[in-house]
C-alpha cells in the first residue's frame, strides 16, 4: 500500500508554477509586465544571499528574429542588461538578457527569417536547470513521476509538461549552460528559483527547490 501511494504522488508531479524571489518584488513585477512575461512567473520577497550565476535560465521561444528583437529591445528598455546581443547561428536567432533582479533569459527561434510582423507573442516557455549530472537529475526527475520527452545522453533531457503547466522543465549540464548563456559557471547560494510542485515539497540533487504548489501561492507576492 505504500508503494502505491507513493507512485501515485510522483506520477501527478508536474511543475505548477515558477516562482523567482526577488530584493524588490514591486520593482520587478513592472519590469517583468514591461518585458511581457509576467503571466508565467511569480515574485517572492527574498534577501537570500546569492552570487554569480545562479544555475537556470528560462527560455522563450517565439516565432521569427523580429519578434526576438522585440522581446529583447522590451526587456533593454524595462533595464535588463544584454549578455548575448541577438544575432543568426546554425540553429536560428536568439539572444541573452539579465534581467535587473538577475535571472537570466533567453529569447530565441528557430526561424532564421521572418515570415510576418513581429508580436508579442510566446510560443513555448522552457526553464533549463543547469546540473551537475544531467543523467542522474533525469533518473530522479522519472523516479517522481515526470516524462521524459527528449533525452541527449548525459548532454540535454526535456520533460513533458503537464497540462496546466505555465513552463516546460528541462535539464542542461551547468558547464554548458553558463557558457551558452555568456556568464562564468561560478556561483554560490541561492538559486532564487522556486518551483511550485502539484505533488509534494522536495529538493532535487542540484538543490532546486519545489513547494507543494498550495503553499507556494501562499508565500507569493503576486
Amino acid at each position: 500500500m505504500v508503494m502505491a501511494t507513493t507512485a501515485s504522488i510522483a506520477a501527478n508531479t508536474s511543475i505548477a508554477s515558477v516562482t523567482l524571489e526577488v530584493a524588490d518584488p514591486g520593482a520587478a513585477r513592472r519590469f517583468y509586465s514591461a518585458f511581457g512575461v509576467e503571466t508565467y512567473v511569480r515574485l517572492r520577497a527574498s534577501t537570500a544571499h546569492s552570487t554569480g550565476f545562479r544555475g537556470f535560465t528560462l527560455a522563450l521561444t517565439v516565432s521569427g528574429p523580429a519578434t526576438v528583437d522585440s522581446f529583447v529591445g522590451a526587456a533593454v528598455d524595462a533595464g535588463a542588461t544584454v549578455l548575448k546581443p541577438a544575432v543568426k547561428s546554425l540553429w536560428g536567432y536568439g539572444g541573452v538578457v539579465q534581467a535587473p533582479d538577475g535571472t537570466i533569459w533567453k529569447i530565441a527561434t528557430s526561424a532564421k527569417k521572418d515570415t510576418g510582423p513581429a508580436t508579442r507573442e510566446i510560443d513555448e516557455v522552457v526553464l533549463l536547470l543547469g546540473v551537475e549530472d544531467v543523467k542522474a537529475t533525469k533518473e530522479f526527475y522519472v523516479g517522481r513521476g515526470l516524462a521524459v520527452a527528449k533525452s541527449f545522453g548525459g548532454k540535454y533531457t526535456e520533460f513533458a509538461s503537464g497540462q496546466s503547466s505555465p513552463v516546460k522543465l528541462a535539464l542542461y549540464k551547468r558547464r554548458a549552460l553558463a557558457k551558452d548563456l555568456g556568464v562564468p559557471v561560478d556561483g554560490t547560494g541561492s538559486h532564487r528559483i522556486v518551483l511550485g510542485s502539484t505533488a509534494d515539497t522536495f529538493t532535487d540533487p542540484d538543490g532546486f527547490a519545489w513547494e507543494a504548489a498550495a503553499s507556494a501561492a501562499a508565500l507569493t507576492q503576486s
